[in-house]
């Protein structure tokens, strides 16, 4: 069996084996190298083809003896093919990935001014496609040079804005090299990053009402062109939207929210069963790190020692993906926690009768009172949810999540 696969520096979170697993059937393999280690394996690695990721994409050029048109005019490679006589042919498939996922995108960059962050080899790639679909002004924001982060403010005019850098990338989470709110013309914004789902930059877009896209396509797309290089099969565009569903699917979180004593932890302990994903209790966690029970930690440390542990145990567990995760009801009291939740999760809005809410081992449910915490927060909870589910028993509940999904 013929051997492939994915060349980079850090790997350890790819989703590429399981892309190429649906697009062909040979051995793909995670070359974990540095830079030290590139002018040996290139020469005398066991591989049949490679594709090429962060931060060699423009290092492996030297190494190839043929390059494609496209790959010579961008001035990047993200595909290699070893000919029988060992020559290594570079490529670049990030051009139809990325033109495919712009497609997809609906954003429209004819006639606009683009800004590009990041001067690598993926923001070689797209200014190439944004040439040859008429955009009239593509700007390229980097470290140093003309246009930089320091004066960024000259083009706060522009129409879309494009993230090539790999700033908001898992596990460096929550990082943006802008205040988008600053750029009042935007109407697009893409991001090459797929992990997290919804970087930072993507959340504030969609709070703004921006269309927006994540990289989840363009890695894909341009895997399936690489597929093809290696195998010489021809796959229909189709398969491209498939995987995305399906991986999307995969890694996204359920995040359960709802009043104190409404079950999220039995119907999430249901629903992780259901769909064999691993479960985590926030509440849980706190305990576990505090070494005493929620109502010792109200008692001793007051309310705002917990708010601040929970907060830090949820941007750790927020950052994983293809969970199930139970919130604290008071979760969204503070309001950081929505973005730490949206940025890989669907959130669920468990809604069950007032009267039917326990409240034993619930500090605040026993000295507020059901009916003024559900004042306050019953607002929030269908504001931050995707959906809400009116509770019944924890497996039905699970059932009825299930099939809303579609999963």
């Amino acid at each position: 069996m013929k051997t492939y696969g994915l060349l980079g520096e850090s790997l350890s979170h790819s989703f590429s084996p399981q892309i190429h697993a649906s697009l062909g059937f040979y051995r793909y393999l995670l070359f974990e190298k540095k830079t030290e280690e590139l002018e040996s394996f290139l020469n005398h690695g066991s591989f049949n083809g490679i594709n090429v990721t962060i931060p060699y994409k423009k290092t492996v050029m030297p190494f190839c003896t043929a390059l494609s048109d496209i790959a010579r005019r961008i001035g990047s490679v993200n595909t290699i093919i070893k000919q029988r006589d060992g020559v290594l042919f570079g490529d670049n498939t990030d051009y139809f990935g990325f033109h495919h996922m712009l497609k997809k995108s609906g954003i429209a960059v004819a006639g606009k001014k683009v800004v590009i962050l990041g001067n690598g080899g993926t923001s070689l790639t797209v200014r190439e496609v944004l040439r040859a679909q008429g955009a009239e002004n593509i700007v390229v924001i980097s470290r140093s040079g003309p246009d930089n982060f320091d004066n960024i403010q000259k083009h706060h005019d522009a129409d879309v804005i494009i993230n090539t850098t790999p700033v908001g990338m898992y596990p460096n989470n929550g990082k943006s090299l802008l205040a988008l709110r600053d750029f009042s013309k935007c109407s697009g914004v893409l991001d090459v990053i797929f992990n997290p789902l919804r970087t930072k930059l993507l959340l504030d877009a969609e709070e703004m009402g921006i269309s927006c896209m994540n990289g989840l396509t363009m890695l894909v797309a341009q895997a399936k062109k690489a597929s093809e290089l290696f195998t010489g099969n021809c796959l229909n565009d189709d398969i491209i939207d498939n995987i995305v569903n399906d991986i999307g699917q995969k890694m996204q979180n359920i995040a359960l929210i709802g009043m104190p004593g409404c079950g999220k932890s039995k119907t999430g302990l249901a629903l992780a069963s259901l769909l064999n994903r691993r479960f985590v209790d926030i509440d849980d966690r706190i305990t576990t790190k505090a070494q005493k029970s929620i109502e010792s930690i109200f008692r001793d440390d007051g309310e705002l020692f917990f708010r601040n542990l929970e907060h830090q145990i949820l941007a750790d567990v927020s950052k994983q993906n293809g969970l199930v995760i139970a919130t604290g009801g008071g979760v969204v009291t503070r309001k950081e926690n929505r973005e730490l939740l949206r940025q890989n999760s669907l959130v669920v809005f468990l809604d069950r009768p007032l009267a039917e809410l326990s409240s034993e081992g619930r500090p605040l449910s026993q000295t507020i009172g059901a009916e003024k915490l559900a004042d306050e927060r019953l607002p929030l909870y269908r504001k931050w949810c995707d959906f809400q589910v009116a509770c019944s028993t924890e497996r039905e509940t699970a059932m009825q999540i299930k099939s809303i999904l579609g999963i």
